[in-house]
């Protein structure tokens, strides 16, 4: 097998606390060798081939992952497909992605769970399948959460269908902590959203579209902590998933500070974007949970800076062209994020907003390990995974939709400026993703 020995690189490694010029030797899938530049010899691969990177004013850090992505397969596949999203996820710098179980048939079972993981899906960075809480996310009745772990599951949610009957959500937070899985609510009370396209605002009101109030994802987020109170169960995760509002970040914020295991994650799109890029019925624009207030963006942009937010996650939602190309209120919900999201939060959270470069890289690789408990990942020590993004923290380059490698186009950030050049994604060993070399 073929070692990687990544020469003259920076490595940053925010979950072992390096910052460091470092030489890293990777053989058999693994860290093998770390040392200071120069100091490790191709002789060191004992027999094997030894491949050299040169990363010579290049940051090497542990391979980024997303919690939160929609592979759309099975079912889905003129959307996007395991081998594509992973595709566009190496292209991005991700080494591993949680997709999600909104899928056709929905993952709600070992079977679908392991259809995903095969080989023949033709994934090129690590595939975690999350589970769904209920059967069909229907809301009523629990999977068996002990077997879906077992084929692969890390997590189980309903996703985009909450849970809102408080006896079924008290008896998933018990029942996957039993076993050992995290919770992750899609915290939206869909009795206050029906009919609604966008937040309830000015912009709403002026485009003539029913708005979803912010209260309809801070009372579910307060529901949920009430819940995990009133279980007493350490063990017990719950992770709110694309957080987008103000009020809901204050729940988390209150809940960690009364001792809860509550974690929450935001989308680059709703720490930089606001319901005004709606503008005239964009559907690219269009999410759940939509664009909010300059005020709730600016709150994002708080709790990460404040450490509240545990995770950066893209909620990747690729759809076909001809399903955004209708009425804003008839397109489908979501955007393409996993080219962008390391460009976007280098540019404006660490330029920008002066966040250290190991606390966004942080966000994005050992928090969301260790959210999901993945062993092994988001970080570069000796044994670890060999999973390694290097990219170049000083270029800037413009992101075009028409060049990605999902097979979905359906982004705001077509045309951006962005900061950090992924130059190669190396997935447990093997390179996923290389860029074409600098003009």
């Amino acid at each position: 097998m073929t070692s990687l020995l990544i020469r003259n690189g920076h490595l940053i490694d925010p979950g072992a606390g390096v910052d460091a010029p470092k030489d890293i030797l990777l053989k058999d899938g693994r860290v093998a060798e770390i040392a200071g530049p120069g100091k490790l010899k191709p002789a060191n691969g004992a027999g094997t081939d030894v491949q050299i990177l040169d990363a010579s004013g290049l940051t090497v850090a542990p391979g980024l992952i997303d919690i939160h992505v929609h592979l759309r397969e099975p079912g889905q596949a003129y959307k996007e497909t395991i081998a594509t999203g992973t595709a566009a996820a190496a292209a991005g710098g991700f080494t591993a992605v949680a997709a999600m179980p909104n899928t056709t048939p929905v993952n709600d079972s070992p079977e679908v769970t392991r259809w995903m993981l095969a080989p023949e899906r033709g994934a090129c960075v690590r595939v975690y399948p999350i589970g769904a809480a209920t059967r069909g996310s229907k809301g009523e009745a629990l999977n068996d959460f002990a077997a879906m772990k077992s084929a692969g599951v890390v997590a189980v949610t309903d996703d985009g269908h909450p849970i809102l009957k408080d006896s079924v959500m008290r008896e998933t937070l018990a029942a996957a902590a039993r076993v050992g899985l995290s919770v992750i609510q899609h915290a939206e009370d869909t009795r206050m959203t029906q009919g609604a396209s966008m937040n309830a605002g000015p912009t709403a009101f002026k485009l003539g579209l029913r708005g979803m109030p912010p209260e309809a994802e801070s009372s579910l987020v307060e529901r949920d902590i009430r819940l995990v109170t009133e279980l007493r169960d350490a063990r017990v995760h719950l992770h709110v998933a694309h957080t987008s509002t103000a009020a809901a970040v204050a729940a988390v914020r209150k809940a960690r500070r009364n001792g809860l295991r509550v974690t929450c994650e935001v989308a680059p799109h709703h720490f930089l974007l606001t319901e005004e890029y709606v503008g005239q019925y964009n559907t690219n624009a269009k999410m759940n949970p939509p664009l909010r207030s300059a005020a709730d963006r600016d709150a994002m942009i708080e709790a990460i800076l404040d450490g509240v937010v545990d995770a950066i996650a893209t909620d990747h939602a690729p759809h076909a062209t001809h399903e955004k190309e209708v009425e804003f209120e008839n397109a489908p919900n979501g955007i393409t994020g996993l080219e962008t999201a390391l460009g976007l939060c280098l540019r404006w959270l660490h330029k920008e907003w002066k966040l250290p470069l190991g606390r966004v890289l942080s966000l994005l690789s050992a928090q969301p390990a260790a959210l999901l408990g993945l062993k092994g990942r988001g970080t570069l020590t000796v044994g670890s995974f060999a999973d390694v993004v290097v990219f170049d923290p000083k270029a800037e380059w413009t992101y075009h939709a028409k060049d990605t490698r999902s097979r979905a186009h359906n982004t705001p950030f077509d045309g951006w400026t962005m900061q950090g050049k992924v130059r190669w994604t190396i997935s447990e060993g093997r390179i996923a993703y290389a860029s074409p070399e600098p003009q």
